[in-house]
């Protein structure tokens, strides 16, 4: 990896669900590459600031990084207000899994016309993120890798199925195409690390390549370096497993 890379950064348009077209956010590294891709999923506050710097910090490690707005439908264009789409989002209980499905296959799709790419594409999420992620790897076989932070909502009750959100992705399991890396907050409530435990008991009952890690002292979003959740120790060492888990399986 060279350090402090160059880069290049722009808004591009890809046919996400139903044909319709959204925007992603790109960075590229310099250079002829090839390089490995990665796909973000952002999380509900939406398409925000830190979701664009998250992937451009993939750009600089010498990653080509796309994170597409999956909410724009809900937000009046690209140009809504990351707080207020989500707001609204969040009153309408979320998008639909299959809407969510068809943007992100849309990006995984754009990420592999890419003439300097390396062949290997990896998932990442975070938040609503990390359980999309989770569907996603679980539904599609065009990734090699996928990476679920602190997703909530992997687990579900029947209660909490709905018509956007129909299967629960622990129920998905045993269609998990790639590795997975998951990073847990002990302190996290959603999900509890009685979920997680359900979830890692899962993928070793469809014998799956997984690793988690699980944090003490670290809730929900500990990341998240704007916000009071921030855990710079524990979220060092998340990063530290995140390279070293895509370094694995999409850098070679």
């Amino acid at each position: 990896m060279s350090f402090y890379r160059g880069m290049t950064c722009e808004n591009v348009t890809i046919k996400g669900h139903g044909g319709t077209p959204i925007t992603a956010y790109v960075a590229k590294p310099e250079g002829p590459g090839p390089f490995p891709g990665v796909v973000l999923i952002h999380h509900l506050p939406g398409w925000s600031e830190l979701y664009i710097e998250t992937t451009r910090r993939f750009a600089h490690h010498g990653y080509i990084a796309i994170c597409a707005n999956l909410y724009e439908r809900e937000g009046g264009g690209s140009d809504g207000n990351p707080d207020d789409v989500a707001a609204k989002v969040r009153a309408d209980g979320g998008i639909s899994d299959a809407q969510m499905v068809g943007d992100t296959e849309a990006a995984v799709k754009w990420m592999r016309a890419q003439p300097n790419l390396n062949g290997k594409v990896g998932l990442i999420g975070s938040c609503s993120g990390g359980r999309h992620a989770t569907i996603y790897a679980c539904q599609k076989t065009d990734i090699d890798a996928v990476v679920d932070q602190w997703g909530g909502g992997v687990v579900m009750s029947a209660e909490e199925l709905n018509a956007k959100k129909p299967v629960a992705p622990i129920d998905m399991t045993k269609g998990l195409s790639c590795p997975m890396l998951g990073l847990f907050g002990n302190d996290d409530r959603a999900p509890s690390p009685e979920q997680v435990n359900q979830h890692e008991a899962e993928l070793k009952k469809h014998g799956k390549t997984y690793e988690f890690h699980r944090y003490d002292g670290a809730g929900h979003g500990f990341f998240y370096w704007h916000r009071p959740l921030y855990r710079p120790e524990q979220a060092m060492d998340g990063w530290s497993k995140i390279w070293a888990f895509f370094g694995k399986y999409l850098a070679k």
